[in-house]
């Protein structure tokens, strides 16, 4: 990671990936990676729910005012920062349950899923911060033409991709 993608620094920038600790960073920039491939820009954040709830709540209340308009927040076992986050903005935000040694992420995903109702946290598969950051583009194509066709371009691709290995296996 560059030194710019993490720290404390005013965001300016459509999505930040918010994530409790280090240890995530391995799932969480999976959604980098695809923000990237799209010419999204995007900052990555460690901000604990349990460590430094007081960091967590000032960035969940200025993301907006920063210009964020997205926030994927990755957690494992409690899994509190993304229901934390939502409950301190009106941004939209996409949950990414992080699988921990004990109960393969089950422990995750239900704790960021199950939120009450006008706490909305819209969550993806264990592990798949890939599709938090398509999600997270998706969102961002609704203003943004070009977005959008750099998205429909990538499905193309892999339809391409999918069909060539189907007439590989055919044959």
């Amino acid at each position: 990671m560059e030194g710019e993608e993490v720290g404390n620094e005013a965001e300016n920038v459509p999505v930040v990936i918010a994530m409790g600790s280090d240890s995530d960073l391995a799932v969480m920039t999976k959604a980098k990676e695809v923000l990237d491939a799209l010419g999204v820009s995007s900052r990555i954040r460690i901000l604990s729910a349990h460590r430094t709830p007081a960091e967590m709540f000032e960035f969940a209340r200025s993301a907006r005012d920063a210009g964020v308009k997205v926030i994927i927040a990755g957690a494992g076992g409690a899994a509190h920062l993304p229901g934390m986050i939502a409950s301190s903005t009106t941004l939209p935000v996409i949950g990414v349950p992080v699988a921990l040694r004990h109960l393969s992420g089950l422990d995750s995903l239900l704790s960021i899923v199950q939120m009450p109702r006008g706490v909305p946290v819209a969550t993806v598969a264990i592990d798949n911060a890939t599709n938090a950051g398509y999600l997270a583009a998706r969102i961002l194509s609704l203003g943004d033409p070009a977005l959008a066709e750099r998205l429909a371009g990538m499905a193309a691709e892999a339809r391409s991709e999918s069909l060539a290995k189907d007439a590989a296996q055919q044959a």
